[in-house]
C-alpha cells in the first residue's frame, strides 16, 4: 500500500464543503447537534438585478440553516451567511444564490440529500433512521429523497435502452394507515437472459389493473414498445391483454415462480378433491393425504428417506392415483427450473409438457392445458 501524502488539514474539504464554494468561520457543539457557521467564497456575486438589470445596494447578510451531512454520527447544521442586496431602481429585493449548496427553499443540503438517498438504497436504511441521524422530520427528508430519486434515478435519459426482456407482477402493502396497497412493479429481466448481471427495476405503477400496465406502457417511446421480445408474468389476463394490445409483436411468457406455484396449487386442488372424495370430509389429523400435504410440494431431492417411505406409502392406493400423477409433474416442472443447465432444463420442461399432452388420464387433463414453459429457459406458452 502506497504512503498517504498529507497535507495541512482541511475542514472545508472534511466537512464536504469546498466543493460547493463555502468555507466553516465557525462552529458550535451543543449536546444533540454540531453547528457549523459558514460564508461563500465565490467572487461572482449575485450583486446584479434580473428585472431591470442595475446594480443592488448591499444590505448586510442574513442566515439560511441547512441540514447537513452527520458528522460523527452527530447531526449537523450549517448557518449559512447570504448577502443581502437592493435594487435602487425597481426596488426589488434578492439573496445571494445557494442553488449549488440546497435546492430552492430546501431545508437539506445536497450532500444530505445523497447521503440519505445512499443510505436508504445502498444500506437499506429506514426513512425514520435516516430523519434521526440527520436530525430533521420524517416528512422533510421522506420528500427529499423522493425527489432527488426521481430526478438521479427515473429522469435520467436513455433509462430505457436496450430492454428486451420486460418482467411486470403486482406487489402489495400490507397493514398500512391506508388498508393493503396494490401497485404493479416492472423490471427488466434483459441482463438475466443475457447473463450481464442481475434483474433492473424500472418502474412501479400505482394499482394492479390492466389500466395500469396499459397507461404504462403507452407512455413509453415507439421505440421502447418495439423493442420488446418477450413478457413475463404471471396467470393474471389483465396484464397480458394489456401486453397484447400494446406489444403485439412480444411474446408472453409465464415466469418460474408463477409455473411452480401454478404446479403446486394443482398438487394441493388434486389433494383435496381426491381426500373429499375417498373419506367425504375435509383432511384431518390422521387422514394419509392430509399427513403429506407439506411433504407433497417440498422438491424430491430435499426428502428424507422417513418423508419418502411415508410418501411412497400414501401414493402406493389405488385411489390415490391421480394425486400420484400430479405429483410426479410438479416434481419434474421443479426438477427442470433447477438444473444448471439450460438447454438441459429446456429439454426437460418439453418432455414434461409432452407428456402432459398424450396420453394423461382424463382426471388431469386439465393439467396439460395449463402447462407453460419459463423465460429463463427460452421457451413460450404452449
Amino acid at each position: 500500500m502506497d504512503k498517504p501524502s498529507f497535507t495541512t488539514p482541511d475542514l472545508d474539504a472534511f466537512c464536504l464543503l469546498d466543493t460547493h464554494s463555502l468555507t466553516v468561520t465557525g462552529q458550535a457543539i451543543t449536546v444533540d447537534h454540531a453547528i457549523l457557521e459558514c460564508r461563500t467564497t465565490t467572487d461572482d456575486r449575485d450583486s446584479w438585478c434580473q428585472g431591470c438589470g442595475a446594480e443592488g445596494i448591499p444590505r448586510g447578510t442574513a442566515v439560511r440553516r441547512l441540514v447537513h451531512v452527520p458528522l460523527g454520527w452527530r447531526p449537523t447544521i450549517l448557518h449559512v451567511r447570504v448577502r443581502r442586496y437592493r435594487c435602487p431602481t425597481c426596488e426589488r429585493v434578492w439573496r445571494e444564490d445557494l442553488t449549488a449548496v440546497a435546492a430552492p427553499r430546501a431545508k437539506l443540503s445536497r450532500p444530505a440529500v445523497l447521503w440519505a438517498l445512499k443510505c436508504l438504497v445502498i444500506d437499506r436504511m429506514s426513512i425514520s433512521r435516516i430523519a434521526a441521524g440527520l436530525g430533521a422530520s420524517w416528512h422533510t427528508v421522506n420528500s427529499a429523497i423522493l425527489a432527488t430519486g426521481q430526478q438521479l434515478l427515473l429522469d435520467v435519459p436513455g433509462r430505457f435502452d436496450g430492454v428486451r426482456i420486460l418482467g411486470v407482477d403486482e406487489h402489495v402493502w400490507r397493514h398500512t394507515p391506508f388498508g393493503s396497497k396494490y401497485v404493479t412493479v416492472i423490471i427488466d429481466l434483459t441482463p438475466i437472459r443475457d447473463r450481464t448481471g442481475p434483474s433492473r427495476l424500472l418502474d412501479i405503477v400505482e394499482g394492479r389493473s390492466k389500466k395500469a400496465f396499459k397507461t404504462w406502457l403507452a407512455a413509453q417511446s415507439q421505440a421502447f414498445r418495439h423493442g420488446i421480445e418477450d413478457i413475463a408474468m404471471d396467470g393474471f389476463a389483465g396484464y397480458k391483454s394489456a401486453a397484447a394490445e400494446e406489444l403485439p409483436d412480444a411474446v408472453p411468457v409465464m415466469d418460474p415462480f408463477h409455473v411452480v406455484a401454478l404446479a403446486g396449487g394443482a398438487v394441493e386442488r388434486c389433494r383435496q378433491r381426491i381426500q373429499q372424495e375417498t373419506l367425504g370430509h375435509r383432511g384431518r389429523s390422521g387422514d394419509p393425504l392430509y399427513g403429506v400435504r407439506r411433504v407433497l410440494l417440498t422438491g424430491a431431492n430435499l426428502l428424507t428417506q422417513k418423508q419418502v417411505d411415508r410418501l411412497d406409502a400414501v401414493l402406493a392406493a389405488e385411489e390415490h392415483t391421480q394425486v400420484d400423477v400430479t405429483w410426479w409433474v410438479y416434481q419434474r416442472v421443479v426438477g427442470a427450473y433447477r438444473d444448471p443447465d439450460r438447454v438441459r432444463g429446456r429439454a426437460r420442461m418439453q418432455a414434461v409438457i409432452t407428456s402432459l399432452a398424450v396420453g394423461v388420464p382424463a382426471a388431469v387433463d386439465k393439467k396439460a392445458k395449463r402447462a407453460e414453459q419459463p423465460t429463463n429457459n427460452g421457451t413460450k406458452e404452449s
